[in-house]
């Protein structure tokens, strides 16, 4: 019966000690924010916010909310963390008075989601890149591998929507190119909410699928590859112009799917920008104008991810170079046969349960990436 209660008791000391350890990161974390100055921005932009004039330009207006808005959501965060803290180590206490397995076993589970929660704050801390906070541009293209590397890009397509949906991050498509047969030939999309950048640029590479094909009547095993592309939404950055004569912008017909409106009107909109040779599209706006102005915004986006990548002092804010899509170049491998394994070959983070990653659940792959790389 003693030896029992000395395990209950060991059990309790080793939950406390990950309890403190754990605290201890949100406190660093906390610090790494520096929490006065952001209350003293918010206290700022309260001002702003009740400023009847402020409301006469949208744009800013959404700039000034926006910003607001992600410094409630940090320092709720962290006062939510601190509380959870003292409240589980008040747990502890009480187990320490009167023993009960079943609260002991809940001290368990919910120090292990304390603890979880601790690193993802402390990771996110370290997001001070100039725009690591922006919403996130995505654009996924097939790479070698035909209508396989197509159907690829789907799979990768659908499987950061459901991350994009479990983070809390809105998606809304702004170019999209069907395969021939099936899959996607090309896709770029935005996903919008605080961080959004900050967490998906440790995706920005190439991934190699192996497979056996479904599209291969001989049901023989296939290597495709599809590159992902990410950047920063950049709306208003005064540190790029762009030339009026550096750009020729065209119209066309918008394709593929879209409703009623699609395919009806010249509304699609590519911008060629000449110096750099970048070209980007978008298609999926319901007006010529709405879609011109997108087209405009990821220009701006590329054309500051690009300054920030040839810049020697900046460029370790922007995560990794694309590479040919092809082997040998990826960053991660998805093998479905002849065993089940994800693995990411930067960090060598692995994964066996590989239709948990197809459905979204890739955050500890972005989580130990942006671990090591800070």
């Amino acid at each position: 019966m003693l030896c029992g209660y000395n395990i209950f008791v060991m059990d309790i000391e080793e939950c406390i000690s990950k309890i403190l350890a754990a605290k201890t990161m949100v406190t660093d974390a906390y610090a790494a924010v520096s929490p006065d100055k952001l209350k003293e921005r918010r206290a700022y932009l309260a001002e702003r916010q009740n400023d009847p004039n402020l409301y006469s330009d949208p744009k800013q207006a959404q700039a000034v909310n926006s910003e607001a808005k992600y410094i409630d959501s940090t320092l709720t965060k962290f006062d939510k963390l601190f509380q959870t803290a003292e409240d589980l180590l008040g747990m502890a206490e009480l187990l320490g008075v009167e023993s009960d397995p079943e609260l002991l076993q809940e001290l368990y589970s919910e120090t292990d989601v304390f603890v979880a929660a601790a690193e993802e704050a402390q990771i996110s801390a370290l997001l001070k890149g100039e725009y690591d906070k922006s919403n996130a541009i995505l654009s996924l293209h097939a790479g070698a591998g035909g209508t396989e590397a197509q159907d690829w890009v789907s799979m990768l397509f659908r499987m950061y929507k459901m991350y994009c949906d479990k983070a809390g991050y809105a998606v809304d498509v702004i170019d999209r190119l069907d395969g021939d047969e099936a899959g996607i030939k090309s896709i770029t999309f935005i996903a919008r909410g605080i961080n959004a950048y900050g967490y998906l640029k440790a995706e920005m590479g190439v991934h190699r699928l192996v497979r056996i094909s479904p599209f291969d009547a001989n049901a023989r095993r296939h290597t495709s590859f599809a590159s992902l592309e990410v950047m920063p939404e950049i709306k208003d950055d005064v540190t790029v112009t762009i030339n009026p004569d550096d750009i020729r912008v065209d119209t066309y017909r918008s394709s593929g799917a879209g409703g009623q409106h699609i395919n009806k009107t010249d509304s699609a909109i590519r911008i060629t920008h000449f110096p750099t040779g970048i070209v980007v599209t978008c298609q999926n706006e319901r007006s010529q104008t709405q879609n011109r102005e997108m087209a405009m915004t990821m220009l701006k986006s590329k054309l500051v991810e690009l300054k920030e990548r040839e810049a020697a002092d900046k460029a370790a804010s922007l995560k990794g170079v694309l590479k040919k899509i092809e082997w040998g170049s990826q960053i991660r491998s998805y093998v479905f046969q002849p065993y089940t394994l994800v693995k990411d070959h930067r960090t060598e983070f692995e994964k066996t349960d590989i239709q948990s990653v197809m459905d979204g659940n890739i955050e500890g792959f972005i989580l130990d990436y942006l671990k090591k790389a800070n």
